[in-house]
């Protein structure tokens, strides 16, 4: 199926390309204004190749277990150079299929980042297996590695990494550490396609990488997720517990229909033909995407560099490439106590923004419960939860928008000083 389309929804603003004249003129009064544009955080880019590629799924006898998504993993496979890539129902799922190889229980511990989405931490706890968050550094937002091996116990099975908003963490590093206690890395992507740190994409570091194809990431199935590893034996065992851990699960394999045997606890975390076939049409996008997502977020940075009440987590530099999935900015004191009148304020002139996360895991209310957890530990974690507001560099921006977006940031926090 061709990506492109006449559909004007499905196509890929080029960042810098002028489609329309805006006037914008920040005002003092911007929380009163009526917007003169709606700009969300993100949006799936889906035009007529991807409904055209669902339809010819629907027009078919198969909707799982089937070609499309033998395709698309193949396709992710071949843009990340991974040697195994398993399509799965989620990131959620991808993650906690590296954890059911593990064969994870109550006696095991996974060091993580406390400044993560609830996901990272769900999929070792259904394992009942103990999670140990680790605080983030300042200047990236990731893992804080000088923090990494003193939380190394016994009990230490893997090393999870997350590569927070697409910016690598230093896998050289991580590796060192955990090939000197013998310890399985897994690379929590649910952010980075497209990153890479050494010029080797994000998830082929470690034992495994997960990817996420949520509606907002940079691509999307729907709902899915992508595991990928250099291990067969990692990668065999994925695809069988994908799907309940039966070992024939295409019909055309079993020698007498219905005949099948249960190697393995699995679960049903299979990827429709469906979201596949979307993501097929995706891949062929990905490369625009990218480079869109690049632009925005150099010029956004460009605009608000000038801004002293804001500081930036840095992105793309030297060995590190970001897959620029938001431009995050960290409100400095005074205005930092002030971040919801500012959010409040980008909200009604149509800027759509977000905080990435809105506490640290172990601060979420199950998570404090469960580990007890103090409100003063996690420091920097805390605060990116506390002052950070996370802007829109997606492909659906246009020149203009980001324009807006500068002028309304300027505008917002003009008003609080």
């Amino acid at each position: 199926m061709h990506p492109h389309t006449n559909d004007p929804a499905s196509r890929t603003p080029a960042a810098g390309v002028v489609t329309q004249t805006v006037e914008v003129r920040p005002t003092s009064q911007a929380s009163k204004t009526t917007p003169t544009r709606s700009i969300p955080f993100g949006r799936p880019m889906i035009g007529d190749a991807e409904r055209e590629a669902v339809m010819e799924v629907l027009s078919g006898p198969t909707l799982t277990h089937g070609p499309q998504v033998r395709q698309f993993e193949a396709a992710f496979a071949e843009f990340t150079k991974a040697p195994h890539a398993v399509a799965t129902s989620s990131c959620t799922a991808a993650l906690h299929l590296a954890y059911m190889f593990l064969d994870l229980g109550p006696q095991d511990e996974v060091i993580m980042p406390a400044q993560t989405h609830i996901a990272t931490a769900h999929a070792v706890q259904l394992c009942g297996a103990r999670c140990v968050f680790v605080d983030s550094e300042a200047e990236t937002g990731n893992l804080d590695l000088d923090q990494l091996e003193a939380a190394i116990t016994s009990r230490t099975k893997a090393i999870c990494v997350v590569h927070y908003l697409g910016l690598p963490v230093d896998m050289q590093r991580v590796l060192t550490i955990a090939h000197r206690h013998d310890l399985f890395v897994i690379e929590d992507c649910a952010l980075a396609v497209g990153a890479t740190l050494d010029d080797v994409h994000v998830g082929l570091h470690g034992d495994v990488g997960c990817f996420s194809f949520y509606p907002v990431k940079h691509i999307t199935t729907a709902e899915g997720g992508m595991l990928i590893t250099r291990r067969r034996d990692v990668a065999d065992a994925a695809a069988t517990q994908r799907a309940f851990g039966i070992d024939r699960n295409i019909v055309s394999d079993r020698p007498t229909p219905g005949e099948y045997d249960v190697v393995h606890l699995g679960n049903n975390y299979r990827m429709t033909e469906l979201g596949a076939a979307i993501g097929l049409v995706q891949m062929g996008r990905l490369g625009d995407f990218l480079a869109a997502r690049r632009a925005n977020y150099e010029a956004l940075g460009a605009g608000l560099a000038s801004i002293d009440e804001i500081s930036m987590l840095r992105s793309t530099h030297g060995r590190f490439r970001s897959s620029y999935y938001g431009l995050a900015l960290v409100l400095r004191d005074p205005v930092m106590s002030k971040r919801p009148q500012i959010m409040t304020s980008l909200k009604h002139r149509g800027v759509g923004c977000s905080v990435y996360y809105p506490r640290p895991v172990p601060h979420m209310s199950y998570y404090r419960r469960r580990y007890g957890f103090a409100d003063n530990s996690f420091p920097v974690a805390s605060r990116l939860s506390a002052a950070s507001i996370t802007l829109p560099v997606g492909p659906h921006l246009v020149r203009e928008d980001v324009q807006y977006i500068v002028a309304s940031v300027k505008d917002a926090i003009a008003a609080v000083r």
